[in-house]
């Protein structure tokens, strides 16, 4: 039960991790579109590449009425911290429960 129980923790820290830096990278993204970055700048093109799969799905269903601002990194966001708090804890929680 120690071998999964590390196991279960190792996967909750390399989850955390990941979905930090995917934060981070859709706060690069939005300071991104404050400004007008060259397209064909790799760093650019790798933070577009990287979150427009996740944001383009979530842009399409929000509605338009709201004058021009994208709301869909924040619910990515929310996403992010509800996967934090909740699957990552979880996993956490149930490797310390079988020690």
């Amino acid at each position: 039960m120690i071998i999964l129980s590390n196991f279960l923790i190792a996967i909750a820290k390399v989850l955390d991790i990941v979905l930090t830096i995917f934060m981070w990278i859709v706060i690069a993204r939005a300071i991104l579109s404050w400004v007008s970055p060259d397209p064909y700048n790799p760093i650019v093109r790798f933070v577009h590449n990287v979150t427009e799969p996740v944001l383009y799905p979530i842009r399409r269903r929000l509605p338009l009425g709201f004058s021009g601002i994208d709301f869909s990194p924040i619910i990515v966001f929310l996403v992010i911290i509800f996967l934090q708090n909740f699957v990552v804890n979880y996993l956490a929680h149930l490797a310390q429960r079988l020690l």
